[in-house]
């Protein structure tokens, strides 16, 4: 098994997510059942995969929701914490087809020159028209259902949400997912 591991500021915005969404006591209790409850997840420090699948896994058994359906929730309610520490690189005429044209020469390009520990995957993105954007996201975490998550959160942040249509045509769960991002 490789050694695959996710950054702590994931583990830390996911908890803040479970606390908001489920309740305050939530996360101790996924904790508890993930065997983790002794680990102090700091922000600097990156943790295996299996971690994050267990509080997953824990997390959609609590809520009766797919992990991928929670996994896509998460996604959207990290943009305002991605938007908030990445405000910088972003410019104020874009919306959701630019942000998203530009996340990985912009924003990951960002996040890997501050912090050399971060891993984020990685997202070619092909321009076929002014309507159709194709996602090639890679990653050996496997979190497709993140990503389309966070596409629709930037979506519901500019008010677009009724104006894309986002498909996975690849199966979500692989290293590799091909995600088709059509603006109607």
């Amino acid at each position: 098994m490789q050694n695959i591991r996710v950054h702590g500021s994931i583990f830390f915005l996911l908890k803040k997510f479970v606390t908001k969404e489920l309740s305050a006591y939530s996360w101790d209790i996924l904790n508890e059942q993930a065997g983790t409850s002794s680990l102090s997840f700091s922000i600097t420090e990156n943790y295996p995969i299996e971690t994050m699948n267990l509080l997953l896994e824990n997390a959609s058994e609590m809520t009766g929701l797919s992990k991928h359906l929670l996994m896509e929730q998460f996604g959207s309610y990290l943009v305002n914490d991605l938007f908030a520490l990445y405000k910088d690189y972003i410019r104020p005429e874009w919306r959701t087809f630019e942000i998203i044209l530009h996340t990985e020469s912009v924003m990951h390009g960002a996040v890997r020159k501050l912090n050399s520990t971060a891993n984020p995957p990685i997202l070619n993105v092909f321009q076929v028209n002014e309507k159709l954007l194709i996602i090639d996201y890679f990653s050996k975490r496997k979190m497709a259902s993140l990503a389309i998550g966070i596409i629709r959160g930037i979506s519901e942040y500019y008010g677009e949400a009724d104006k894309i249509k986002i498909t996975p045509m690849t199966n979500s769960d692989d290293e590799r997912v091909q995600i088709r991002l059509a603006f109607l």
